[in-house]
C-alpha cells in the first residue's frame, strides 16, 4: 500500500529539494500523479482530506483492486518541523465515506504523562471507525520523551507500543522497521519476529526513518517475520519530490513492483493474522 497523506512534511520536501514552498495547487498534483502511478500495483492507497482526496474518488483514479484509505489524524506539527501530536480530525470522520475501504489514525507514542490520554484517543478511533463500517488502520510512532535522549531502545519502544496498543483490535496495525531497517539482514529479521510477538492481529511497516535503499530488504525482513506488507510513501518517491513527475513512472513504478513481488513471496496474509473476525475472499491477493 502507498502512503501519500504528508502535508507540512511534504510542503519541507519540495524545500528541501530546491523546489521552494509550494503551492497548494502543487502538491495536489503531485499526489495525483503518484495515485496514477501506484493505484495499478498497489492494494491501497492512504491520502488526506484536504490534498486530493476529492480527485482521486471523485475522478475514479484508483482501480477497485486499489482500496481508497483515508487520513483522520489532525497533527500537531510546525513548519519545517516532525509531528508532535495528532487527534481525530473532526471533519474528516464527518466526510461522506462512499468509496472509503479504511481511515488511518497517527499516534505519537511517548512514555510521558499522556501516554493514557492516546491510548484512549486509539480506542475513540477504532470504534470511530467500526461505527463508520469501515477498516480501521493505527499507526503508532514511537519518540523518547527529553529524559530518555541517552539510552533510547528503539526496537524496544517499537514493541512495547505494539504490546499497549494493538490490543485494541485496530484492523491493521503500522509498525516502524525495527533498527530503523539497518543491520545484518539475519539481525533485523529475529528484531521483526520480536516485533511479530508483541502485535495482535495483522501489521504492515511504514518506510519513515528508514534510508530508501534499505527499504526492500527492510520489508523482505519484516514479512519472513510475519508482517502482511507495507504501507509507506517516503521510500517510493520522496526523491522524485520537485523533479519531473514522469520520473514517477520510470523510477517509482519499477521500485514498488520490486515490492509488491517480495510480499506477494513472503508476506502473511493478513486475514490470516487478524484477530477480531474480519474475512477476506480466499481469490483475493494476501498482500496488504
Amino acid at each position: 500500500m502507498v502512503a501519500m497523506d504528508q502535508r507540512e512534511s511534504l510542503r519541507t520536501m519540495f524545500e528541501q529539494a530546491g523546489a521552494g514552498r509550494p503551492s497548494l495547487d502543487e502538491l495536489v498534483e503531485f499526489k495525483l500523479a503518484v495515485a496514477e502511478q501506484a493505484g495499478r500495483l498497489a492494494s491501497g492507497f492512504l491520502i488526506d482530506r484536504e490534498m486530493g482526496f476529492d480527485e482521486v474518488r471523485d475522478q475514479g483514479l484508483l482501480p477497485d483492486s486499489c482500496g481508497l484509505i483515508l487520513a483522520v489524524d489532525a497533527l500537531q506539527q510546525e513548519i519545517g518541523g516532525p509531528v508532535e501530536e495528532t487527534d481525530l480530525d473532526a471533519e474528516a470522520l464527518a466526510t461522506d465515506l462512499t468509496g472509503v475501504a479504511a481511515v488511518k489514525l497517527l499516534v505519537i507514542w511517548r512514555r510521558d504523562e499522556r501516554r493514557g490520554e492516546r491510548v484512549e484517543l486509539a480506542r475513540r478511533f477504532i470504534d470511530a471507525a467500526r461505527e463508520r463500517g469501515v477498516l480501521s488502520v493505527l499507526e503508532p510512532v514511537v519518540r523518547p520523551t527529553s529524559a530518555e535522549s541517552a539510552g533510547w531502545d528503539l526496537n524496544e519502544a517499537i514493541r512495547e507500543a505494539a504490546r499497549e496498543l494493538s490490543p485494541l483490535g485496530p484492523d491493521l496495525y503500522k509498525a516502524q522497521v525495527p533498527s530503523a531497517g539497518e543491520g545484518d539482514p539475519d539481525e533485523l529479521e529475529d528484531q521483526c519476529r520480536a516485533l511479530d510477538e508483541a502485535v495482535t492481529g495483522p501489521w504492515v511497516v511504514l518506510s519513515q526513518g528508514v534510508r530508501p535503499e534499505r527499504f526492500l530488504d527492510a520489508v523482505t525482513a519484516a514479512c519472513r517475520a510475519g508482517a502482511s506488507g507495507f504501507l509507506a510513501g517516503r521510500a517510493l518517491w520522496s526523491d522524485i519530490v520537485g523533479r519531473p513527475l514522469d520520473e514517477l513512472r520510470t523510477i517509482s513504478a519499477p521500485r514498488l513492483e520490486r515490492l509488491v513481488e517480495v510480499v506477494d513471496t513472503h508476506a502473511r496474509a493478513w486475514w490470516d493474522a487478524t484477530s477480531n473476525g474480519v474475512s477476506t475472499p480466499a481469490s483475493s491477493s494476501k498482500r496488504a
